[in-house]
């Protein structure tokens, strides 16, 4: 089957790095080379200047994949396999969980690939939506969306990109459910760690039954997006062979300097995880702020984690109409809804940039008059 044109990844390429404000991002402002190599252990030091650009271990080098490990309680270095970036990381998970007359469930809106994938793969693919009025998942309504023949269910907390979450008891059922119906769940937990009240911080999808998959990658949390480096933790083997059987038609392995570069960032996560949310946490009040002196013309739930928030306008504008005017006054980039293939009027807005006031600024002047032309 074919697959479909990623349409938030075109939208992307089309203004990501022709607009000057990336209002719609979805990463933490990334650091520089410098900042990160600032932080390297001595091993890490020796490691990066001694490095040989020859090619990498497939699986990931055996220090990161330790060091990933233990964000999992209870994992090693043997649970985890890494890849260039999430997507790799989605793309081969679907492939070696689903085939043609398969089943999933998708929590929606969500990022494409966790449900395009599949549909191209053959399977069928039911979509769950959280509730637009304050993002809630009903779990009841996950569980009865289950078929004899699904194979896998996929959640995204921290979500994005609306920035909901969900009680650790809510987390729990689902797992509980899945395992008691040999079901796969795949968590993307890619924002985990940037949870608004850290009480709200849950276990990790992998810790809690063998055969959950978690996602993780250096973009969000980290905001070491330029790396490329993600992975998927957990125990059961007998997948994480299958996978590793299937990266060697794709990246094959990762980049080595890249590798040596996560692991500095991940050594010393305590201070990289602590300067993202010191961005969020300076950027949310001011969103707030903006959002209350818009109010006539956008309507929010605010967001419980991550760095993205799915405001939507009052009115039934077509957000792909404002955010090409918005681009052309004032060069600031918001994501239309319909790129995550929501309701047109919702958008997304990410407060993980250092630029989010002075894009913010730039749309107090210019907002009302572009909506007055819908």
């Amino acid at each position: 089957m074919s697959i479909r044109e990623f349409a938030l990844e075109r939208f992307f390429a089309k203004h990501e790095f022709a607009a000057k404000y990336i209002l719609g991002a979805s990463d933490i402002e990334g650091m520089s080379m410098s900042e990160l190599l600032a932080l390297a252990d001595g091993e890490c030091q020796r490691l990066w200047s001694e490095l040989r650009l020859g090619y990498s271990e497939s699986l990931g080098l055996p220090l990161l994949r330790a060091e990933i490990a233990a964000l999992y309680p209870g994992l090693t270095a043997d649970d985890v396999v890494t890849f260039t970036g999430a997507e790799e990381a989605i793309f081969v998970t679907m492939h070696a969980t689903l085939g043609a007359g398969d089943h999933a469930v998708v929590v929606w809106p969500a990022y494409q690939s966790l449900y395009e994938i599949g549909r191209s793969i053959g399977a069928e693919v039911s979509l769950v939506p959280l509730d637009p009025h304050d993002w809630s998942l009903d779990v009841d309504a996950l569980i009865a969306a289950l078929r004899r023949n699904t194979r896998l269910v996929v959640i995204n907390f921290p979500h994005n990109p609306t920035g909901a979450h969900i009680a650790r008891s809510q987390l729990e059922t689902v797992v509980r459910v899945c395992a008691e119906r040999d079901i796969r769940l795949f968590s993307d937990e890619v924002y985990r760690l940037l949870e608004h009240e850290r009480a709200a911080l849950l276990p990790p999808a992998a810790t809690l039954d063998r055969r959950a998959v978690s996602l993780g990658v250096m973009s969000k949390s980290f905001g070491l997006a330029g790396l490329r480096v993600g992975w998927i933790a957990t125990r059961d083997a007998a997948f994480r062979g299958r996978i590793a059987a299937l990266k060697d038609y794709t990246t094959v392995c990762g980049s080595a300097p890249s590798e040596i570069l996560a692991l500095i960032g991940l050594r010393a996560r305590e201070r990289v995880v602590e300067r993202s949310r010191a961005i969020v946490g300076a950027n949310l009040p001011i969103l707030s702020t903006f959002m209350r002196r818009h109010t006539r013309e956008i309507t929010w739930i605010p967001p419980r984690a991550g760095s993205t928030c799915f405001p939507r306008f009052v009115r039934d504008i077509d957000a792909e109409r404002v955010a090409e005017r918005l681009i052309e006054e004032c060069g600031v980039v918001i994501v239309p809804g319909t790129r995550f293939g929501y309701d047109r009027s919702y958008f997304r807005v990410g407060y993980g940039r250092t630029d989010m006031p002075e894009a913010l600024a730039l749309l107090d002047s210019v907002l009302g008059p572009v909506l007055d032309e819908f």
